[in-house]
């Protein structure tokens, strides 16, 4: 996976989202259901921010705040970093570690087609060093069944 549009075809392209008047309770209530660390916030139909556990920790527990009385918009992360599906993913990786993300919105012509994350930046990495490792494997070895002899290689004696 060299680009954001594999790391979505192989996820799929479901994005959880909320709206910048929803309670951060019930943000932080469809998170734990869904099991996910982020929603993107959207208004009438633009990204204007993303909503994550990190907000939430960073602005409302150690500020001593309650979740049942804030709304999303008070505590979002309102400068939103995006990609577009032919982003590559060492350009993702780049930006997140300069920007400080770890939920990139994937947008086209405008419009939220995916959500990646860190995670799935790392698993798209390993996944394609593991390709590689196994290509370098078979080129070294050969295919199995053919010996290094049967190729063309002479014994030492």
């Amino acid at each position: 996976m060299n680009f954001v549009s594999e790391i979505l075809r192989a996820k799929g392209h479901e994005v959880l989202t909320t709206t910048p008047s929803t309670l951060v309770y019930d943000a932080l209530k469809l998170m734990a259901d869904k099991n996910v660390g982020a929603l993107v916030v959207l208004e009438a139909g633009k990204v204007v921010g993303v909503f994550s556990e990190r907000d939430y920790a960073r602005k409302v527990i150690l500020k001593g705040k309650s979740s049942r009385q804030l709304s999303v918009r008070e505590i979002m992360s309102s400068e939103v970093v995006s990609v577009k599906p032919d982003h590559s993913i060492e350009e993702c990786m780049e930006m997140m570690t300069h920007k400080r993300t770890r939920h990139l919105p994937v947008l086209e012509g405008g419009r939220l087609v995916g959500l990646i994350s860190i995670g799935d930046v790392v698993k798209a990495v390993i996944t394609e060093q593991g390709s590689t490792i196994k290509h370098l494997e078979d080129y070294i070895t050969g295919p199995p069944g053919v010996s290094q002899i049967s190729r063309g290689a002479k014994p030492i004696p």
